[in-house]
């Protein structure tokens, strides 16, 4: 069975999240719905990793398995027009080996984050941001987020129903700055435990607050305390933004 590679963007709003559940419409399962039209059976769609209800992906990663050849653009094609009305578009599309895992073969996952940070609230990007009205200090924020880089125990940014093994993460970078209205946080780790990304932003927009120094997120990460950190990012200004393989060049910073 010929397998097929798939860059995905979606907006989160629609969907409880990547994977397939059963309170509602998954991005999973608009894909795999889309892939049994095309070929006419059942189609297990396998993601790089999961997004919860209302975070959104400009580069999420995938892959299925079809019965028979069909030709990467013409898979491509096929799952846009079937997938519709639904916010989901396979960007880009290739055929490969069955020793190619979208989640295993996986060595570096990115997300983007995205505060607007003026008192007007949004009209274009209404639910794609995290609307904050208070001034930031992003340059405290990059500052202080330069504490989390590295290999800690990440227990102080966990979700309480994180399945994960453990809570030792290696984060490979982690960048705050200012674009115009906007400030984004751009992060890179192989992976990442069940909200991480956005409990990270929370406690780093108390910073750019300043309502926290870079000593109070070095003691909040330090006391392995969900408890000890900042509040949780809303889902809607978190993006998936890429994953790396073996062989490819390294992710934006």
């Amino acid at each position: 069975m010929p397998r097929y590679r798939l860059t995905v963007e979606y907006d989160g709003r629609p969907f409880v999240g990547w994977q397939r559940q059963d309170n509602g419409l998954s991005v999973q399962e608009a894909l795999e719905t889309a892939a049994e039209r095309l070929c006419g059976q059942p189609v297990r769609v396998h993601g790089s990793g999961r997004t919860d209800s209302g975070v959104h992906a400009l580069g999420q990663v995938a892959h299925l398995d079809l019965p028979r050849a069909y030709g990467a653009p013409t898979v491509r094609k096929a799952l846009n027009a079937h997938v519709r009305p639904w916010p989901v578009a396979v960007v880009a599309s290739q055929e490969v080996d069955d020793t190619f895992h979208a989640r295993f073969s996986a060595v570096e996952r990115s997300y983007l984050y995205r505060l607007l940070n003026r008192e007007a609230p949004p009209t274009l990007d209404q639910g794609k941001v995290w609307w904050v009205t208070r001034p930031l200090d992003a340059q405290a924020m990059d500052e202080a987020a330069q504490v989390l880089v590295g290999r800690h125990d990440f227990s102080s940014f966990r979700a309480s129903e994180c399945q994960a093994e453990s809570p030792v993460k290696t984060l490979a970078a982690l960048r705050v700055r200012r674009v115009g209205d906007e400030i984004h946080v751009t992060t890179r780790a192989r992976s990442f435990l069940h909200h991480q990304v956005r409990n990270m932003v929370g406690t780093l927009e108390l910073v750019g607050a300043g309502r926290w120094t870079r000593a109070d997120v070095a003691d909040a990460l330090a006391a392995c305390s969900r408890a000890a950190a900042g509040p949780t990012a809303p889902a809607e200004g978190l993006y998936f933004r890429a994953v790396r393989y073996d062989g490819e060049p390294p992710l934006e910073p």
